[in-house]
């Protein structure tokens, strides 16, 4: 009964009403303005009714309103335009249509805040500023407001100081809404900006950053020591609260006693932090003769060094306030639901005869792990066979046995919450461990299982494949990819090469063609769709892979920091070609689709720059639905040591992706699991929606971007494309002479080719689809001829010549 009446009870939270009071607001706002616009054309005929508005009025009968809504639209059109606002009263039905969505689309009214502010303040400022220029109007230009307080400034300050004023305002609305750069104004702040750069280059180069190239680095938050808390009250999924059920020792027991459902000894556990070690330079050996002229070379500090951000100084960082904050959706994980899970993994282990001396929980945003410790003499492969039994008997879906967890000598139970948190891309980029991250290419792919934010250097893992059943995530984690990158980067450190066969994912991106894309010259859209360029893009990409590892070679630098630390101090000169080499990011996000359609003419490039191109700043990020072994063969799953698998279908894909099983006892919405240089680690990827996204986009495309995008070099192939996937190089010998038979006679069939040219019957099948391909004959239409399309020799011949030209 209880249940019930809190459901009664719900009142105002009911969907609906926001909905209905969405539709009113767009009636009113509707109704308003055809009210103010019939005021423009009636105002002189029902002004004298109306100017002394009393409530009798609106009962009075046989007055007859020129208003194209009667009576009530004159007297509420008066009211705005005479007595309140004048013209500018347009912008309240704008403001009330704006309200409405809102609330037809079930957000809060805080999410176009700024709008309705900024619509409110120009409000008020027209209606003041339109009095002041025709202030003995007869027309209630500004209305009664902007009259009243017009003459009062003017009075004020005077008819100068209220211009003055204007000007003000105006200045101070454009500076709060769109926050103007102005570090280049001058050139002296100009010289303070590169001379603070290089205060900070000259300090980080005698620090080494320790990091393994093979393992990303997890930087983990300090956590403040908890309080213990009582029993009854509920535990908050945070980092810092590692819930441990300890096992009620008997004192002066060497042997642990097995636990039973129902022991409860509650400790709050705090992981203890050990902080990375900064490892300093070894001392030099000894110097030699020439090390003055060579000190004296690299620390010429007459000449500034370079700074490739310069091109777009005032370019700046997107805020965190674009993003949504999901904090209010946060659950708890109480005490009780924690200790009614542990029971239950304790009797089905004891129904097996499995005794467990200990249990830890380690609650995550959407998973809790429970660390059991069993009994001396108890086999893990018994454990891990009953998966399915634990999963029955705690009604969850997605149960995953670690058996044992490496490096603790525990076996692992991955257990779902009941309620489970979002993790916001504006919580994980707002952590001290993003911010403070010095990675050349970081990602903050969102939480582990310990709450903690994780945070990867995609320069060292240093390609990602990642794989997953659709609705699974895979689009918002390439989201997050990028959005890690755009918040953390400058558009002279990175580019993007996007390739979007479905050509709706990546497409918001295609605004950024001025500040992070690269793609290749000519292209309509800077987003790569269309096989047949995508493959000219790969290969490009192996072009500038090439001419980058020359330029290495020239500069004697093994690796493109070493590369750029060179071309930064002015040790290498661009008029023997060398340039600052900023990273290529390439993301295809749906490779399944590439490798069915162009197969080798795929897979041969992308081998070929994951092989080579991590050293010179190319790196890969390759998503698919279908990790299926044709589709990630073994030339790709070699040379891409890490890799991200979401909720798969069956543990063959598991396999697949990720060499072992896991995947497929994934919950999904974002849980995944993330194997690089052999360790799997069990992530909640970060949320970020579409509307954020283009928040993003359009915050960076509305600031001043370079004159011309990033090109990639020009590729023509051996051959060049015609219609139909058809290259010039694969028509055959015989076509031209097919062609003039065909139209000679404008009859189009491949017995006549055959029986005319002397041909096998496969050889003029071949001849008859090129010559549909290049458009000279139509399609098959059974055992009718093709019709032909080209009329007469004379057009042949101007085709055929185009055609040898092309060949050439």
């Amino acid at each position: 009964m209880a249940k019930k009446r809190k459901k009664k009870g719900k009142g105002l939270q009911d969907d609906r009403i926001p909905k209905l009071l969405g539709v009113l607001s767009i009636f009113i706002a509707i109704y308003l303005f055809i009210a103010f616009t019939s005021y423009l054309f009636t105002w002189k005929v029902d002004q004298d009714l109306v100017l002394r508005f009393n409530w009798g009025l609106l009962s009075q009968s046989g007055l007859e309103m020129s208003n194209w809504l009667g009576r009530l639209g004159a007297i509420v059109s008066n009211l705005f335009f005479y007595w309140g606002f004048g013209l500018p009263s347009y912008i309240i039905p704008v403001l009330l249509i704006i309200v409405g969505l809102t609330l037809l689309r079930n957000q809060t009214i805080t999410k176009n805040w700024s709008f309705i502010r900024n619509g409110i303040l120009i409000l008020l400022f027209l209606s003041i500023f339109l009095e002041f220029v025709f202030p003995d109007a007869v027309f209630a230009w500004g209305g009664a407001y902007g009259d009243m307080v017009s003459t009062w400034l003017q009075d004020f300050v005077g008819r100068a100081g209220l211009i003055v004023l204007f000007l003000a305002l105006i200045a101070a609305l454009l500076i709060w809404n769109y926050n103007p750069n102005f570090k280049d104004v001058t050139v002296e702040s100009a010289m303070a900006d590169a001379q603070g750069y290089l205060n900070n280059r000259v300090k980080s180069v005698r620090k080494t950053p320790s990091s393994d190239p093979l393992v990303p680095e997890m930087v983990k938050e300090k956590p403040s020591t908890p309080k213990p808390t009582e029993a009854s009250k509920p535990v908050a999924a945070t980092g810092d609260s590692q819930l441990q059920f300890e096992l009620e020792e008997e004192k002066k027991r060497e042997k642990p006693k097995p636990m039973q459902p129902g022991d409860s000894s509650l400790e709050i556990e705090t992981p203890v932090e050990v902080e990375e070690p900064i490892i300093e330079e070894p001392p030099g050996p000894a110097v030699s003769p020439l090390a003055p002229q060579l000190e004296k070379v690299q620390t010429n500090f007459d000449e500034e060094p370079y700074d490739p951000t310069l091109d777009l100084s005032s370019y700046e960082n997107p805020v965190l306030a674009l993003l949504e904050d999901y904090s209010d959706q946060k659950h708890e994980v109480n005490r009780e639901e924690l200790e009614a899970k542990k029971d239950q993994i304790i009797e089905t282990l004891l129904n097996y005869k499995i005794e467990i001396t200990s249990v830890k929980a380690v609650v995550g945003p959407t998973v809790t792990l429970f660390k059991i410790k069993p009994a001396p003499g108890v086999r893990i492969s018994k454990i891990k066979n009953l998966e399915d039994d634990i999963a029955l008997s705690l009604s969850a879906l997605g149960i995953r046995i670690i058996a044992p967890i490496p490096g603790e000598g525990v076996i692992g139970i991955e257990v779902p919450n009941e309620k489970k948190e979002i993790v916001s891309l504006k919580e994980v980029l707002a952590s001290e461990s993003f911010k403070r991250a010095k990675m050349q290419l970081p990602i903050a792919f969102g939480k582990t299982i310990t709450n903690q934010v994780f945070v990867a250097d995609l320069a060292k893992m240093p390609h990602l494949l990642i794989a997953g059943a659709t609705g699974q995530g895979k689009s918002v984690g390439i989201n997050v990819i990028l959005m890690s990158l755009l918040y953390k980067r400058h558009p002279s450190e990175v580019k993007l090469v996007l390739i979007d066969p479905k050509k709706v994912e990546l497409f918001p991106y295609s605004k950024l063609e001025n500040h992070f894309l690269s793609f290749l010259p000519g292209s309509p859209e800077p987003i790569t769709t269309e096989t047949n360029r995508v493959v000219h893009t790969l290969n490009s990409l192996c072009i500038e892979m090439d001419q980058r590892y020359d330029l290495l070679k020239k500069a004697s630098a093994r690796n493109i920091k070493e590369y750029n630390e060179k071309f930064v101090r002015r040790r290498l000169s661009p008029t023997k070609g060398h340039r600052y080499l900023p990273f290529i990011v390439l993301i295809i996000d749906e490779f399944a689709d590439l490798i069915m359609t162009a197969g080798k003419e795929v897979e041969l490039p992308i081998g070929r720059l994951a092989q080579l191109a991590r050293a010179i700043g190319i790196h890969l990020v390759i998503a698919t639905q279908r990790p299926s072994v044709n589709i990630i063969t073994g030339v790709i799953k070699a040379n891409f040591p890490a890799r991200i698998a979401y909720k798969v279908t069956s543990k063959v894909d598991s396999r697949t992706i990720l060499d072992g099983g896991g995947a497929d006892q994934l919950i999904g919405r974002g849980d995944m699991l993330l194997s690089v240089g052999g360790d799997m680690i069990r992530l909640q990827c970060a949320f970020v929606d579409t509307p954020e996204v283009e928040r993003v986009i359009n915050y960076i495309a509305g600031q001043r971007g370079y004159p011309e995008p990033h090109f990639l070099p020009e590729f023509h192939g051996d051959d060049q494309e015609i219609q139909g996937g058809l290259s010039m190089n694969d028509l055959d010998e015989m076509f031209e002479d097919a062609a003039k038979l065909i139209v000679q006679n404008q009859h189009g069939s491949t017995s006549m080719i055959q029986r005319r040219l002397k041909l096998g019957y496969n050889r003029a099948g071949r001849i008859m689809d090129q010559l549909e391909a290049m458009g000279i004959v139509g399609p098959n239409e059974g055992s009718k001829p093709r019709e032909v399309l080209v009329y007469d020799e004379q057009e042949l011949d101007r085709f055929l010549e185009k055609v040898r030209e092309k060949r050439k």
